[in-house]
């Protein structure tokens, strides 16, 4: 293992520095996601459309979040065996969790393809806006497999101690995200599909290149097709991420419930909230930047036997 990626000796605040910034730049990039879709399509589309992609997004942020704070418990593990030295573990840990995940991933995709209207009258759409959010659920759900491995991706290697190839996935993402929206939405005038469509080739296009990227990487483990499947590392990583997985359930179903009660109000109320709740996803982005570096330090200093140096990493937060 490289030695800026090996947590366990050197600098504790220096290497937390060096590692928390690019999480903190890749969450910054990832919650632009949302506001730059809303902002174009409050400049280039409908009001309506506004309302469908604040009540979507929504939706779809208590998915991905639950599955990324799941996906969590990999990177949990990942860093570990690292800790522990046991990196033969590491590819048979990452292709049980490459199996659950497609899995989860299309049943995921037929509830929300299946379901997107029913989803978008719970939620209590507004009238104008409930076939416009029911078909940004739609689209969504389509591609979402590639939003689950996007965030998988990530997790792995920030569970290797790397921070900064994520950050660049998410700025491709990012950027083709930016180009898509303005090109579907203010040339074509696809309103909220071109909002979702832009979102889900951003994701595929990141993951695609993530791949290639990785696969010129030196990598401290060996990962085979054989390792895809279901085992005992499943029910490891998911022991350790469900808690993590249930918090953020419990904190989204709040904010559906608010964006329900808000939606209630009419089509301009709906605006005004999904504006401000994209702001407000920008504020606890350093809290949570934190916690995944201390997720990945504190792994790999228990593994390593070093409870001593973990628990300063804790008092130095």
């Amino acid at each position: 293992m490289d030695n800026k990626q090996d947590f366990t000796q050197g600098s504790i605040f220096g290497k937390m520095v060096q590692f928390m910034f690019p999480i903190l730049g890749a969450q910054i990039l990832q919650a632009m996601y949302g506001a730059v879709d809303m902002l174009i399509v409050g400049r280039f589309g409908t009001n309506a459309g506004i309302s469908a992609v604040s009540t979507g997004s929504s939706i779809m942020n208590l998915v991905t979040f639950v599955l990324s704070a799941l996906a969590s418990g990999v990177m949990i593990l990942i860093g570990r065996y690292l800790g522990e030295r046991r990196n033969e573990r590491i590819g048979k840990l990452i292709g049980s969790a490459v199996a659950f995940f497609l899995i989860l991933a299309a049943v995921l995709m037929v509830v929300l393809v299946v379901f997107a209207k029913p989803i978008a009258i719970l939620m209590q759409a507004p009238e104008e806006a409930v076939d416009l959010t029911a078909q940004y659920i739609r689209i969504c759900g389509v591609g979402f497999v590639f939003v689950v491995f996007h965030n998988l991706i990530s997790c792995i290697f920030r569970g290797l101690g790397n921070s900064k190839l994520p950050l660049l996935f998410v700025a491709i993402a990012c950027v083709v995200n930016i180009g898509a929206d303005l090109l579907l939405i203010a040339v074509f005038g696809m309103n909220v599909a071109g909002a979702a469509i832009a979102t889900i080739f951003a994701q595929a296009v990141s993951v695609i290149l993530s791949l290639l990227i990785i696969r010129k990487q030196k990598l401290a483990f060996t990962f085979s097709r054989k390792d895809i499947r279901l085992g005992s590392e499943a029910e490891a990583f998911i022991r350790v991420g469900a808690p993590l997985a249930l918090q953020e359930l419990l904190t989204n179903i709040s904010f559906l419930a608010l964006c329900a009660f808000i939606n209630r109000l009419g089509l301009d109320a709906s605006n005004g909230y999904g504006i401000a709740q994209k702001i407000q996803s920008f504020i606890m982005l350093i809290p949570s930047s934190i916690m995944q570096c201390m997720a990945s330090f504190v792994a790999q200093n228990v593994g390593a036997g070093k409870e001593d140096r973990a628990k300063k990493e804790c008092y130095m937060v």
